[in-house]
């Protein structure tokens, strides 16, 4: 950590600004705006006022009122998720704050940052059976990065002249300053979630014409590591001699990885790149469908040759979480040699094979690495290409052949999205239906995969869309669509944001899994039948309404969908529920050819 020497003063050109009075509250948003933190989502309430007073009386801050705070924060992390920075969460105290997890979680294996500032009641009125009081300090410890506890302050008087008070209340401000600064530091540094707790005395609506504190800053360190040659020469030597490597890349963002080491990988000879739908990364000689090159072998006759052969000496990986449970069943069972993943922050052991993890971006890891490499001569590459190419005319045969149903669905909305939209996908079916088809390389594609929960996806879409300077697009299931309906209680919601719910009555995709269908139990606890439509939200929420029940409609309904209009749009496909599994699960067996 780097200290400030001098303090750190907001200086604002509003005359009218007005400040809370409670220094604490001060301090936060104060150094907030000199960590360049300037969105904040906010949830109304009573205790958390002094926040409120101060964020949206801030000029360089821009405040949102969500009032579902689970929303609020998957609103937050969505923002968040784009603008690659921290947004800030402020709520009440109480049950206000437990909603926050779902998007904590999200947040903390998704490597997002955001800031959560809950207000609390003294220490002393904790657990004594006063409203809304619960036990806050450190509740999200398994999922933060730091949590910042502070103490309570009570205002002094400009009258109070006991040197003993003020020392101690002098002593509480430096406490405070520093936890707010390594709260914050921590959120850019290791980009994830911490927690500011924070208690306040009443009176909480007073406020003064001028700022009583000047919080010292603490600065945080972004310095990225460096690799040497005598570091990485050991994993040349290995990757040199190594005839078959596989490259997987999970969650990343867009544009984060340079063109000429995408290159480089995609000429080598001996190298398998296998990236997921979330990956954003696009070259013609990259493996995009991975399930549609290891579904099919799972099929064969003669699984396990193909699978050796497909197995890899080296495995290296980078960017987040991975979708297909293929790839990791197969890499779990064909092993590598050597597992290297490359991220500053972390390596998850997934294939139970980890040897290194290198600590830095990709683009550091590449730019050290690749000087060191020879060619390798090796028809490893060439193999699967062309099994790759057979597979994809395979796919056209199969879809010429099918029913209405989600398969079709998925695909005539893929292909129909206009270029450069940013495209957000819902967990569960959606996800894995996206990562069948080829996509348009402009397209920006998310999901929140850190827990692969569908809790907040349309509101994550919704943040998103709120600060991107490219129109939104998300696609969605009907439970997922269902269970995160407040999402669309907001009024910041722009006019070329687009939703399409795919509508199967339930959650299809658990009659893709292993179980006994058709019966009362799984229809009702399992697949969770319904007849609900989205056209009532829609009346309430003011979105423009469309719907459709077949492929000529689904054509007819896209041709509207994505002009501009005077607001939002929805649309709702219905498809038959008892269909949509039978054709996903035959598409791999026809696969094999």
């Amino acid at each position: 950590m780097t200290f400030l020497s001098a303090t750190y003063t907001v200086t604002h050109k509003k005359m009218d600004v007005k400040y809370p009075k409670i220094p604490v509250a001060q301090s936060i948003v104060a150094l907030c705006e000199a960590k360049k933190i300037n969105h904040v989502v906010i949830s109304p309430g009573s205790r958390n006022a002094p926040l409120t007073i101060g964020f949206t009386q801030n000029p360089h801050i821009r405040s949102y009122s969500i009032v579902d705070e689970r929303c609020a924060a998957f609103f937050a992390l969505g923002m968040a998720q784009q603008l690659q920075k921290p947004v800030a969460l402020v709520c009440s105290s109480g049950s206000a704050l437990l909603n926050y997890y779902p998007a904590i979680a999200e947040a903390y294996y998704s490597d997002i940052p955001l800031v959560v500032i809950s207000a609390d009641r003294p220490i002393e009125r904790i657990d004594i059976g006063d409203g809304q009081t619960i036990r806050q300090k450190n509740v999200f410890e398994n999922h933060i990065l730091y949590s910042a506890n502070l103490y309570s302050e009570v205002v002094l008087e400009s009258s109070t002249t006991d040197k003993k008070i003020q020392q101690k209340t002098w002593e509480s401000q430096k406490h405070n300053e520093r936890e707010i600064n390594l709260a914050l530091n921590a959120a850019i540094e290791e980009k994830g979630p911490v927690h500011i707790n924070v208690p306040f005395y009443e009176p909480l609506y007073e406020v003064v014409d001028e700022p009583t504190v000047n919080p010292l800053q603490i600065l945080p360190e972004t310095d990225p590591n460096i690799l040497t040659e005598k570091n990485l020469q050991h994993y040349a030597d290995l990757w040199n001699s190594a005839k078959r490597k596989i490259v997987l890349v999970g969650v990343n963002q867009p544009n984060s990885i340079e063109q000429k080491f995408l290159e480089k990988l995609a000429k080598d000879d001996s190298v398998l790149v296998f990236t997921e739908t979330t990956s954003n990364l696009n070259h013609t000689d990259f493996f995009t469908r991975i399930d549609t090159i290891i579904g099919p072998i799972e099929q064969s006759d003669n699984a396990e040759e193909q699978f050796k052969e497909l197995q890899p000496d080296i495995l290296l990986t980078f960017g987040g979480m991975v979708v297909s449970k293929k790839i990791k069943a197969f890499l779990r069972n064909y092993q590598p040699k050597q597992h290297w993943h490359v991220d500053e922050k972390k390596a998850y052991n997934t294939y139970f094979c980890l040897n290194k993890h290198f600590e830095t971006s990709a683009n550091n890891f590449f730019s050290s690495f690749f000087p060191l490499l020879n060619a390798v001569r090796s028809n490893y590459r060439n193999k699967w290409i062309s099994v790759k190419e057979k597979r994809q005319e395979l796919h056209e045969k199969y879809l010429e052949q099918i029913p209405f149903s989600d398969f079709m669905v998925f695909e005539t909305l893929l292909k129909k999205i206009p270029q450069d939209y940013l495209v957000h996908l819902s967990n569960s079916s959606t996800i894995r239906y996206a990562q069948l088809f080829k996509l348009d390389p402009s397209y920006k594609l998310f999901c929140n995969r850190g827990t692969s929960g569908i809790d907040g996806s349309t509101s994550t879409a919704v943040g998103a869309a709120c600060v991107s300077e490219d129109p939104t697009v998300l696609l969605t299931g009907d439970l997922g669509f269902f269970y995160d309906s407040n999402a669309l209680w907001n009024n910041y919601i722009p006019k070329n944001f687009r939703i399409v719910v795919v509508n199967n009555g339930g959650g299809g995709i658990f009659r893709i899994l292993p179980g006994n269908k058709n019966t009362e139990t799984f229809d009702k606890y399992f697949e969770t039948i319904h007849e609900l439509d989205a056209k009532s939200l829609c009346e309430m929420y003011s979105f423009e309404y469309g719907k459709a029940t077949n492929m000529e409609e689904v054509e007819t309904s896209l041709e509207n969908f994505y002009r501009e209009g005077e607001k939002p749009k929805l649309l709702e496909i219905f498809t038959p529920r008892k269909i949509n599994d039978e054709v996903l699960l035959e598409y791999f067996r026809f696969m094999r050819g």
